[in-house]
């Protein structure tokens, strides 16, 4: 089905919106770097947390969310489910340590947590590889879904495609910045959201698939519901379930899902008014993200294996669809082709909406790398802000060009999703430490990032037989033994460093108990910070098995288990509870 004139017609209104709210906000911008990268950090709660969601829901998150429905089942979901622990985490530890640093960006922290050369040479090499590498392989994994999607549903070259929203996508966050990204977030929030709803409702209704109870009962979708994995069949769970609970979580660097904050959700806290709005940004962001969206496209997959059993049937109702792009993910695309005209547009608005926030957010955050942690850093520290406004300009375009051009030669957002996980295998707990044990320095740093790219290069190109699952951990055993090793051989950051950074972030815990017992010593006057750690890490458990609880209670809902789904509603009641008495204990500024 090809989009209508109604179609188009709601898509280009959407356009119209976000170059309207990029040309009114760029008037109101004071043109200054902080302005520019972080809205003056002056933005409240509930809009930073709702661009947190927008930006996650990528237009490859569907896709991704599909193809592993049909390949593992429900229970497939648990490769991205797992993350959840790494974002209660930095909601309840980490989110105030972020705000307390008053960076401009998460890379910044390094000349602040660590000292010399090298703290010097990490942030400069970091900048370049997350404002370049890493920044253009997560936005060439976006573009390879907004290629498919144009191939499949609106009928055009995956080029044009890109060359259309990414344009427009170029152009409004390169004026306006990050307040323009965060107005224009909160309508693609509403409206993913509502395209999500109505389409699976449409969908799950089509006379292919005959409603709800047949969809759950087709012979096709029954072994593919259960939202855990067979724990009769090692070879099953162990991927599925066990590694990412066990491994994946703490040691991939994934957008989104950083050990300790990072990336974007880091930008976000750096943007809040205070400590108090960083926290209550990122458990909305959290309890969004994980226990409200995934049902829509789960139902919509699990359709699709009544309509398109294999990918055959995909292939023969598009044969246009270029044979390097026919994979698991794309049978969400397919299924969109079945909305209605209007719908369609809404849907098609929704994705395009998503893909662009995506995008947004990574030119505007890569940009900000490259500016404030290479360019002022190491190429013109006297530039004046105007100078460094129209470099933050230069560096979206560019990052824009080779990340638009990479999702055209990109085959399948899992394997987009396998090579960033590969890539920073290992690495995440240096992040989740750092703030807590003052031994970790810069080298500590430098060693895990080499390390971890290493390794990560020998299994691309060696032919090793191994699954991805073992892949990814094996290289987070040999990376945290790498970092751990350097540790405790290189040389410790220095006094004044580490005095300074504890003072300024009082992190609590014991893991600067030597820092603070030979301040004393010197008779520097430097005071533990007793801290709340052992209440927040309750706080991080009991707001996983909340959002958990609250995600398998809808699945239950959906399924028509009611008394299971009582019980978990129930659980996910008592932990919102937990967590509002726990809050004022919590101590946030």
């Amino acid at each position: 089905m090809k989009l209508t004139t109604l179609d188009w017609s709601i898509v280009a209104i959407y356009f119209l919106f976000v170059l309207v709210v990029g040309l009114v906000v760029s008037r109101k911008s004071n043109s200054t770097l902080s302005d520019y990268f972080l809205s003056g950090r002056n933005m409240p709660w509930w809009l930073l947390g709702i661009s947190m969601v927008a930006t996650t829901f990528s237009a490859d998150t569907p896709n991704l969310v599909t193809g592993l429905v049909r390949v593992d089942g429900v229970a497939g979901n648990w490769v991205w489910w797992a993350f959840l622990l790494t974002g209660m985490l930095t909601v309840f530890v980490y989110a105030k340590l972020w705000r307390r640093s008053m960076v401009v960006t998460d890379i910044e922290f390094y000349e602040l947590r660590y000292s010399g050369p090298a703290a010097a040479f990490l942030r400069g090499f970091r900048a370049l590889y997350l404002g370049l590498i890493f920044n253009v392989l997560v936005m060439g994994a976006v573009s390879l879904a907004a290629v498919k999607f144009g191939e499949i549903v609106l009928d055009m070259p995956g080029w044009q495609t890109l060359l259309i929203a990414g344009s427009i996508t170029v152009l409004y966050s390169t004026i306006g910045g990050l307040r323009a990204i965060l107005v224009t977030d909160f309508v693609q929030f509403i409206l993913a959201m509502i395209g999500a709803l109505w389409a699976c409702y449409y969908v799950v209704n089509l006379e292919e698939v005959g409603g709800l109870s047949a969809l759950l009962s087709h012979p096709n979708v029954v072994p593919k519901t259960n939202m855990l994995p067979d724990f009769s069949d090692p070879s099953i769970f162990i991927p599925i379930l066990i590694v990412p609970l066990a491994v994946q979580w703490w040691a991939s660097y994934y957008p989104g899902a950083e050990p300790g904050g990072g990336g974007y959700i880091a930008q976000r806290m750096f943007s809040a008014k205070d400590e108090k709005n960083a926290v209550g940004a990122t458990l909305l962001f959290n309890i969004a993200h994980y226990a409200l969206r995934p049902w829509p496209w789960i139902l919509i997959a699990l359709a699709s294996l009544v309509v398109f059993p294999e990918l055959s049937d995909i292939q023969q109702v598009f044969p246009n669809l270029s044979e390097d792009k026919l994979g698991h993910d794309v049978a969400y695309p397919a299924m969109l082709t079945y909305l209605p005209p209007g719908l369609l547009g809404l849907v098609a608005a929704s994705l395009i909406a998503a893909f662009m926030s995506t995008i947004s957010t990574q030119l505007n955050l890569g940009s900000s790398y490259l500016v404030n942690d290479f360019y002022q850093r190491f190429i013109k520290p006297e530039a004046t802000e105007t100078e460094l406004y129209r470099a933050a300009q230069l560096f979206t375009l560019i990052s824009a060009i080779m990340g638009l051009s990479l999702g055209l030669l990109l085959t399948d957002a899992t394997q987009a999703f396998n090579i960033l996980l590969l890539l920073g295998a290992g690495t995440g707990m240096v992040y989740i430490l750092r703030w807590f044990w003052w031994r970790i320095n810069a080298m500590t740093e430098i060693v895990a990032m080499v390390a971890s790219l290493i390794i990560a290069s020998f299994f691309a190109v060696a032919d090793h037989g191994l699954e991805a699952w073992q892949t990814i951990s094996i290289s987070a055993l040999l990376t945290t033994l790498s970092w751990v090793i350097a540790a405790y051989v290189t040389t410790p950051t220095d006094d004044a460093t580490l005095r300074k950074f504890y003072s300024l972030i009082q992190p609590g815990g014991n893991g600067w108990d030597p820092v603070i017992e030979k301040a004393q010593s010197e008779g520097i006057d430097l005071v533990k910070e007793q801290g709340r750690l052992p209440l927040e890490i309750l706080c991080m458990l009991v707001g996983c098995v909340t959002v958990y609880a609250a995600l398998f209670a809808t699945g239950n809902w959906i399924y028509g288990n009611i008394s299971t789904a009582g019980m978990l509603s129930l659980l996910a009641l008592s932990g919102g509870l937990f967590l509002f008495k726990a809050w004022e204990q919590l101590q946030i500024d």
